[in-house]
Formats: structure tokens, C-alpha cells, sequence
């Protein structure tokens, strides 16, 4: 397995980056190569800071880097040898089983649909988020940015992916799908909202157990959560910000230990023909060697291949 990192991502790149890669690569079982793109120099001069003398990290060279504010698709044509538009080219060929970064996200999307290009069957891919729940388990949360305006049909097809994903990454069958909406009954919410609800219930392929609310969102009640991208971008986000509210109080618990983004350390995108996960911008090497094991979970657990499966069926 060989799990490519953009090294040259983040507001903290390469240093983060590259000492998340050391602390994974100590972790990782045999046989999984972390495979870091960037200008080779400056990641050499990290690792070698960090004394490291494995074997389980490869250099490959990408000698340009897309920063934050460029736009995406101007800079992917602009600057082929960046080391996103590299990782996605090794993805494309299959000399890495996994892409992850912690830079310009709509570069990564942008890749994503344009290099390695979305299933055949996915009307859009979708980012897919984590929240804590508390029950201990960590629930599927799709879309959480990628789509802001969505039609009923994808907000389906959002619910038919998380569960696969789920199902995938977490080996637990029959996932429980909730749909976020402003009540319980069938008729709340937007029109939008009332006519996905109708074509998750007669969807056979999926758990469906109807809407759920804000006050459900950390209750364990649903395994997936399917909402459009603004709203669950703002879910996210909000949730997040409880680990350094608490914080700052001096409240500590392990439940908002996993409301800290570091804790899970990207975001896949799912219903495209590769495994690419987003990081946060602000990463730290502790959020990009969690961002690397989630790499490994994915690859291991095949998703993609299933939900190409599941779309052919």
C-alpha cells in the first residue's frame, strides 16, 4: 500500500506534514509506504531533523506549489508540476492507492472530478465529515462542503454512499441513515427536503429511519447523516468549535476530544474513482498522521470498489 501526502500543503507545511508522516510511519504496519510529493530538499532537511532512519517514506519530486487563495482550476493548468497536480497524476496511475493534503481545497475537488474523474452513476461527489457520538461510535456526516445547492435525488444518493462507506470502513451492516431537517415528521423542512425524504424512504438499498434534528446530531440516533453542504458544513464547524470552547474552560472529556479535528484528520471525498481525503488547512503532525491511518482504513476497506459495485448493480 503506498499512501501519497501532499508535502507542500498546509499552513504549516512541509514541517507538520512531513513530521505527521514520521510519527505515522512508526505506526504503520509492514508493507504500507507513506510517499511524500513536494520539493524533495525541504522535505530531506525535516526528516532529517527528525532523525528519521526508516525505510517507509519515500520523496517524490513536485517542484510547485498551489497556495491557498489561487484559483483552482487556473492553478492546476498553470502549475502541472505542483505537488497536488502530481499526486493526482500518481493516483491516476496507480503508483499510489491514496492522496491526501492539507492545501487548497478546491484544487483537491477539482482533481478530484477532473483527473481521476467521479463513478459512473455519482450525480456529484460528496465530502464526507465525522461527528462524535455518544454512544462511542463516530457517525458518517455527507455533504460537508463539496455541494451547497443540491436537488432531492443527490441528498438520496448522499445517504446510499455514507452507508456504503460506513458499511466499508467500520465492518458494522446496516448502517441507520437519518436525513437533517427542522422536525421528525415526514412533511417538515424545505420542498427540497420533504421530496428526498420520500425517495430515501423507498429506497430499498439503504437504512433509512427518517429526518432527524440539530439535537440528534451527536445522539447516536443515525450512523449517517445526510444533509446538503452548507448546512453541514456549518454542522461541522460548530461542532468543532466546542473542543476549544471547552477548553479554554478547562473541561476535558474524551467525548470533545473527538470534536477536535485533529482526532480523525480529513475529510474523504466519496463517488470518486480514487481515495482522496482532505485535511484541514491548519493541520498539525498529529492531524496528518491520523489523516494518514485514515488513508490506510480506506484503501484497506475497498470503498471505492464497493460503491462502483453498488452504482453497477
Amino acid at each position: 500500500m503506498n499512501i501519497g501526502v501532499d508535502a507542500m500543503g498546509g499552513d504549516f507545511a512541509p514541517q507538520a506534514i512531513v513530521e505527521g508522516a514520521v510519527l505515522a510511519a512508526n505506526e504503520l504496519p509492514e508493507g504500507v509506504t507513506i510517499v511524500l510529493i513536494g520539493q524533495t530538499e525541504a522535505i530531506q532537511a525535516v526528516l532529517d531533523k527528525q532523525n528519521y532512519a526508516g525505510s517507509n517514506i519515500k520523496i517524490v519530486e513536485a517542484n510547485e506549489t498551489i497556495e491557498m487563495g489561487e484559483h483552482p482550476v487556473k492553478a492546476l493548468q498553470a502549475k502541472p508540476n505542483s505537488s497536488i497536480g502530481v499526486g493526482f497524476k500518481l493516483l491516476k496511475t496507480g503508483e499510489i492507492d491514496s492522496f491526501g493534503s492539507a492545501g487548497n481545497t478546491g484544487a483537491m475537488m477539482v482533481g478530484s472530478l477532473f483527473s481521476i474523474k467521479a463513478i459512473e452513476g455519482v450525480q456529484r461527489p460528496a465530502i464526507a465529515g465525522f461527528a462524535p457520538q455518544t454512544n462511542g461510535k463516530m457517525a458518517v456526516m455527507v455533504d460537508i462542503g463539496a455541494n451547497a445547492d443540491v436537488k432531492p435525488e443527490m441528498l438520496e444518493q448522499f445517504g446510499l454512499l455514507g452507508s456504503i462507506y460506513y458499511q466499508a470502513t467500520t465492518g458494522e451492516e446496516n448502517p441507520k441513515v437519518g436525513l437533517m431537517n427542522i422536525g421528525e415528521e415526514a412533511e417538515k423542512g424545505s420542498l427540497i427536503a420533504q421530496q428526498a425524504h420520500k425517495l430515501m424512504k423507498e429506497n430499498t438499498k439503504m437504512n433509512f429511519i427518517g429526518n432527524i434534528e440539530g439535537k440528534d446530531f451527536f445522539k447516536g440516533k443515525a450512523d449517517v447523516i445526510v444533509t446538503d453542504g452548507f448546512t453541514g458544513n456549518i454542522l461541522l464547524k460548530m461542532g468543532e468549535s466546542l473542543y476549544g470552547i471547552m477548553k479554554d474552560q478547562g473541561v476535558e472529556t474524551p467525548f470533545l476530544d473527538k470534536t477536535n479535528y485533529e482526532a480523525v484528520g480529513g475529510s474523504p471525498i466519496v463517488g470518486v474513482n480514487g481515495n482522496v481525503i482532505i485535511a484541514h488547512g491548519a493541520s498539525s503532525a498529529k492531524a496528518i498522521k491520523n489523516m494518514i491511518h485514515l488513508s490506510a482504513n480506506i484503501v484497506e476497506s475497498k470503498v471505492t470498489e464497493k460503491i462502483k459495485e453498488a452504482l453497477s448493480a
